[in-house]
This record gives structure tokens, sequence and C-alpha cells, in this order.
């Protein structure tokens, strides 16, 4: 769960510096929402951890008896561990590259981080617990969007079948500019490592507490719950089959 964990969260890291590459570049936004969602099919397609498509799939099989409080709990904590270290070594690597070592700024793309990063701390501090709470609700229709993906991933048995399914959740949620913990475990830190006066304790609290907290209940509740009263034995079903594959 570590390592398959740690390989997703790089793997969505970097299609969020492919992101920032092309809004650096001036591209529209909606441009950089289209081509997100490659890190997403990757890890799909690989059988890798993500802990905010977890946040469903583990409900249904929790619900469903598949697993106990103690397998979702262990699950949640060793895949959310091994995103975050993924995406913070992708983000010392991603700063390595664009700076060559510190010898230069980083130019437009760095700055582009820079202003990212800021954007989902000091300006969710600058008006304080309503930038908390715009953070947990941004986090909770974000997570709806992602797990809704995690889900379509198992409708279809082709893999451009999966990909096409895969990817129009989460380009939406993208292109809204909503809130993914995975996703800020990879700009945050990238930021900070480019010089952006955000400190740790910022951080943690004006972003990945509160993000983390509503893409878990996005997650549990907008689709794990509501599909497995829904559909309660196709959605078990197709849970169960996936992760014993």
């Amino acid at each position: 769960m570590l390592l398959r964990g740690a390989l997703a969260g790089g793997l969505l890291a970097y299609a969020t510096s492919l992101v920032m590459v092309i809004l650096s570049q001036g591209l529209p936004p909606l441009v950089g929402a289209l081509c997100f969602p490659v890190g997403f099919v990757m890890l799909v397609l690989l059988g890798l951890e993500l802990a905010t498509g977890n946040f469903a799939l583990m409900t249904v099989a929790l619900l469903s008896r598949d697993v106990g409080w103690k397998g979702l709990f262990e699950n949640w904590t060793w895949v959310y561990i091994g995103n975050l270290a993924g995406s913070v070594v992708y983000a010392m690597l991603f700063c390595a590259a664009i700076t060559s070592f510190g010898a230069t700024s980083g130019g437009p793309l760095a700055d582009q981080v820079r202003r990212i990063a800021l954007a989902k701390t000091t300006a969710y501090a600058a008006i304080g617990m309503a930038g908390w709470g715009t953070g947990f609700v941004k986090a909770v229709l974000c997570n709806w969007m992602v797990t809704i993906g995690a889900v379509l991933g198992l409708a279809s048995r082709s893999t451009i079948g999966k990909i096409a399914a895969m990817c129009i959740p989460i380009a939406t949620f993208f292109a809204h500019g909503y809130e993914h913990s995975i996703v800020n475990m990879f700009v945050v830190p990238a930021g900070m490592l480019l010089h952006a006066p955000v400190s740790v304790g910022t951080w943690w609290w004006w972003n990945q507490i509160p993000v983390t907290l509503g893409n878990m209940l996005g997650g549990v509740l907008f689709t794990g719950v509501a599909l497995a009263i829904c559909y309660p034995r196709s959605t078990a079903a197709e849970v169960s089959e996936a992760q014993a594959a």
C-alpha cells in the first residue's frame, strides 16, 4: 500500500506539473484541465493506490462487509502517507530540474507554481475561517468527481473505455478549480521549495487538513454510501473484483 501510494502520488504530481507548464505558457486553464487526467488514468490502469479514490471504494467494501474498520483505516492511512511521500519526492526532483539545482530562478514555470501555492494557502488564511471553510467545500465537490472517476474506471472492460470514462469527471473537477489533497501535496511543497512565503504550518492548517477532510466527506458520502445504497450488489461486486485484481 505504501509503495503503490507513493507511485500514485508521483504520477499525479507529474500530471499536475504538466498543467503548470501549460499555464506558464499562457494557454487557457481549460487546456490544463483536459490534460490533467493523464496522471489519474496512468495510476488507475497500473492498479496503484490513491487515498481520495479509496475514500469511496473502501467505504463500499466496508458496507458490503468485504473489509472491516481496521482494514479501511489501515488502507487510508498507509496510502495517504505513500501519496504524500511520492508527491514530495517528485516536487523535489521537479524543482531541481527547472532551477538547475538552484542555479536559476526557474523562470515563468516557477512563478506559476509559486502563485498557485500562495492561492491555496495564504489566500485562504487572509479571510480566516471563511477560507478554511472554502477549502473544505471545494474539497467535498472535488472528490465527488474524483471518486466517480474511480468507479467509472470499473465500468468498462476495455482500456479505451476506461480512459474515456475516467477523463470526464477528472477534467470536470479540475476545470472548476476545486481542491484535491494529493495534488496539493505536490503544488504547495513545490512552491515552498521555490521560495514561496508559505510555512509548513500554514500549508497544513489552511489547506491540507481542511482539504483532506473535505475529500474524505465527499468520497464517503456522495459516492461510497450513495452508490452502495443505490446499487448494493453490483457496486460491491465491482469493487471486490477490482481489489482482488
